[in-house]
């Protein structure tokens, strides 16, 4: 799975470190679904079992995105339903690396993927309404907006909303 800027690629027992980092990131985990740290130890054994895992039977996907062989991100595939041909994504790209295209690319890379080998019909996801830079590359990769959930996320600082977006592939 080639881009312009990134090769995604299955996860691989070396790649515990960025996982680590990025999972332990509390900034990060006002944007997705996990709000604790995890143990090295917990993300090697997932980094393992990911291996093992297939996007039919886990009904999910996390892939690396590299930059020859830099890790600048990861991003997912989740809640896969193969029947309906949808599945939602997350995208992370790696603070350091953030506002140089690398989550366009990363995205085009995953979209193009979706549509080739997984034939998936749309793909959607939520981002906080106050996450101006996710919804903006969301936007700018073509998906709509089709909803808003009220007070859907929760922050240190109250509830926020959560804008809707899907992306027809076919």
């Amino acid at each position: 799975m080639q881009n312009r800027q990134v090769t995604l690629r299955a996860l691989e027992p070396a790649d515990v470190d960025a996982v680590y980092r990025w999972e332990n990131d509390p900034a990060v985990w006002q944007h997705g679904v996990a709000h604790t740290p995890f143990s090295r130890h917990a993300l090697a054994q997932y980094i393992a079992d990911c291996g093992q895992a297939d996007i039919y039977t886990a009904k999910q996907l996390r892939l690396m995105a590299m930059d020859g062989v830099v890790a600048v991100g990861c991003v997912d595939l989740f809640d896969f339903d193969p029947y309906h041909r949808r599945a939602g994504v997350g995208l992370l790209v790696d603070q350091a690396l953030r506002h140089q295209g690398y989550g366009r690319a990363i995205l085009e890379a995953l979209l193009d993927f979706a549509r080739q080998h997984l034939q998936l019909h749309l793909v959607y996801c939520d981002v906080a309404a106050d996450n101006v830079p996710s919804r903006r590359l969301f936007e700018g990769a073509g998906f709509e907006r089709c909803g808003l959930r009220h007070q859907w996320l929760h922050a240190s600082d109250g509830w926020t909303d959560a804008v809707v977006y899907q992306k027809i592939l076919s």
